[in-house]
């Protein structure tokens, strides 16, 4: 960005004697009454450095070089240092809680669309994952009050807490259609006065996410049972809740606890599984059917999880979402590919071909699978308005349902969780 100085600005002007622009004008009437422009005359005086203090507001002490060349000056919360990652945007209006600890979001710098973050502070019930994976935060501006009776702790303290960078008085607007115009790009976030943005710029161009694999760095170590149903006071379909009455084994590749929660709440016995848990573990403990989790990066970066997949289909009943939807595509021999700036935010259409209804749907990801490649039988289930592109799959054949977006969060605000009754009924048909 570069700023323009302003030469010669006279901010009042002369009330007796015009300038140079108003020369020329017409003159005012000869016994029109004289207007005259009273001023409060304010002497300031410099302090010495003996005398001198801190400015009352913060001055800009960060900067975000884009892989692109351009520099964003910026003013730091949270941790300091120097981080990369990809930079994306984000449309959602609220739940940026949630959105920060989205495991899905490794790697990446996330750039909120709507100007005012952290209003409402934060709070445990909101966390979807053990901790935060996102690279850094980046908005317009930072609320300097919280104001929500569930908030325990302000969003610059949380973030100084857990080592998450965040940066704040950067034009977004302007980022995010850099973005949609030339795609995501790779930035390096700087509050290190030592680092020049030559160096940072060179470090953004020479750092790459694709071909990379991300979800072995969120996924759990070992395999672990989940209990938690959907609170209470949150439950909208409380018949759902009754004895558990199929077992599913849920493979992480950087789930939301959400997932889990809703899985749970519809009778569901839960025991979630590393990234790299063999598939013939898997088969061993016989369930009634086996979801593929939403998880960062390419999907193409960790063939082992193709893999599994692969082993896997056709033996249970299977559920994908996000990451194991393009894991699934993959598998039935269809390819992915990089989108220009992927989809991230809750408020996306998409079209349920089945039955022609439209779900507001969240969310994120930067790989989609292409339809074309995929084999006879696969049939696509959803389309997102907003472009066209596959965001639901299913393989009647083989028992098989996938989607591209997130069926547990609730932007719509319950448009897309029948999609877990539809996964209960496929293991109904085999049980």
């Amino acid at each position: 960005m570069a700023t323009k100085a302003v030469a010669n600005l006279n901010l009042f002007g002369n009330p007796c004697t015009p300038n140079s622009s108003q020369r020329g004008r017409r003159r005012a009437a000869p016994n029109a009454p004289k207007k005259v422009r009273v001023l409060n005359i304010i002497r300031c005086s410099s302090l010495s450095s003996s005398t001198a203090v801190d400015r009352p507001w913060k001055v800009s002490d960060a900067r975000l070089v884009l892989e692109d060349g351009s520099v964003w000056p910026a003013k730091s919360f949270g941790a300091t240092g120097t981080q990369l990652g990809e930079v994306v945007f984000n449309t959602s209006l609220t739940g940026y809680q949630e959105i920060l600890t989205d495991p899905s979001y490794a790697g990446q710098f996330v750039l909120m669309t709507n100007p005012h973050i952290g209003n409402t502070g934060v709070n445990l019930d909101d966390e979807e994952s053990r901790q935060c994976f996102l690279a850094g935060l980046v908005i317009r501006n930072l609320s300097i009050s919280t104001s929500n009776w569930r908030c325990t702790q302000p969003l610059g303290d949380y973030f100084a807490e857990r080592n998450i960078m965040g940066i704040y008085d950067v034009d977004t607007r302007a980022i995010t259609r850099r973005l949609r115009q030339d795609g995501s790009l790779i930035g390096a976030l700087s509050t290190e006065e030592t680092k020049t943005n030559e160096e940072l710029l060179e470090m953004s161009r020479t750092w790459d996410i694709v071909g990379v694999d991300l979800i072995s760095g969120v996924s759990c170590k070992a395999p672990y049972e989940w209990v938690d149903t959907t609170d209470s006071e949150w439950e909208f379909k409380k018949n759902e809740r009754d004895r558990k009455r199929f077992h599913v084994v849920t493979y992480d590749f950087g789930i939301k606890y959400n997932i889990l929660r809703r899985l749970a709440s519809y009778g569901c016995k839960i025991t979630v599984v590393p990234c790299t848990w063999p598939a013939s573990e898997t088969l061993k403990m016989q369930p009634d059917g086996v979801l593929f989790s939403n998880g960062p990066g390419d999907p193409s970066a960790v063939p082992y999880a193709v893999e599994t997949v692969k082993e896997i289909i056709g033996q249970v009943p299977v559920f994908g979402i996000c990451m194991g939807h393009q894991l699934l595509g993959q598998a039935l021999g269809g390819k992915t590919f990089k989108m220009k700036f992927g989809h991230h935010g809750g408020n996306h259409p998409v079209r349920n071909i089945r039955n022609g209804c439209v779900e507001i749907s969240a969310q994120n990801h930067n790989y989609a699978v292409d339809p074309a490649s995929l084999p006879e039988g696969v049939e696509v289930t959803h389309i997102n308005l907003n472009d066209g592109s596959c965001a639901g799959l299913a393989f009647p054949a083989m028992k098989l349902m996938s989607l591209q977006y997130h069926p547990e969060a609730s932007p719509g605000p319950h448009d897309s969780d029948p999609a877990f009754g539809e996964f209960i009924r496929l293991m109904e048909q085999v049980k």
